[in-house]
């Protein structure tokens, strides 16, 4: 039996959530909307209680736009509706995914393994289709291990109820967007796993909200562009290296 889904949707894409919603039904998948939050229509006083700037400054690649942490308050949702779940765990996922055929029997096969399987979440979804797998085992046709370096995408993933909770529990106040932020697994303690081939990937990006990489193209910067670039590439920098002296320790795996 598959675990509950949960699909991410903003009222105002319409066009999303039924090409989503044909996509599940055509696999006999069901499916829970969750109310995705718009970040824009949040008032700035509300935008405060939720996201701490300075701890961004330290922690991030650049400063948040409100579709950031809109984003990042809808998967909090969906999170808080697996952990209040009677089921083992869920899925999630964003309302621009393509479905491939294989995906109900993905979701299926993760399901039974995901009580024994040694992982607290499974990415369904990378950029990158050669990327370096610890650990890999066959589950099936497919392929699950822990990716050294952790995709960023969010399109699609499983968690634990267990791990669902704790992601929701230490979200506040956010500091990174959501996707980059599971990529720090030794900080959320998770143990992130990742399927091939990819059960879903990066469908129709048109929405009539506009997508966040255009927001975050045409925000105003935080600093200048020689300065972007510097801390960029000290964010960078900082991050392989903690990536590997948590990979040589065995973390998150």
């Amino acid at each position: 039996m598959i675990w509950p889904c949960h699909l991410i949707n903003l009222a105002e894409n319409r066009d999303r959530l039924e090409r989503s919603a044909a996509q599940f039904d055509a696999q006999g998948i069901a499916f829970r909307r969750v109310e995705a939050v718009n970040g824009w229509q949040m008032p700035p006083e509300a935008l405060a209680r939720v996201y701490d700037p300075a701890a961004n400054a330290r922690r991030a690649r650049h400063p948040l736009v409100p579709a950031e942490i809109g984003c990042y308050l809808s998967h909090i949702d969906a999170w808080r509706g697996i952990a209040e779940s009677s089921a083992a765990g869920g899925f999630v996922f964003e309302d621009d995914f393509a479905a491939a055929p294989h995906l109900a029997q993905a979701l299926t096969l993760l399901s039974e393994d995901g009580a024994g399987g040694g992982w607290d979440m499974v990415k369904l979804f990378a950029f990158d289709p050669s990327i370096k797998l610890l650990k890999p085992r066959p589950l099936g046709p497919f392929t699950v291990g822990f990716p050294y370096r952790v995709p960023t995408c969010l399109i699609g993933y499983g968690l634990t109820r267990a791990a669902a909770a704790r992601l929701a529990a230490r979200a506040l106040p956010i500091a990174r967007p959501v996707d980059e932020d599971q990529k720090f697994f030794w900080e959320t303690g998770l143990r992130v796993a990742l399927i091939t081939p990819p059960p879903v990937r990066v469908g129709d990006q048109q929405a009539a909200t506009g997508t966040i990489g255009q927001t975050r193209r045409a925000a105003a910067p935080g600093r200048s562009r020689v300065g972007q670039l510097l801390h960029s590439l000290s964010y960078q920098a900082g991050y392989a290296a903690r990536l590997h002296w948590h990979r040589m320790k065995g973390t998150g795996q």
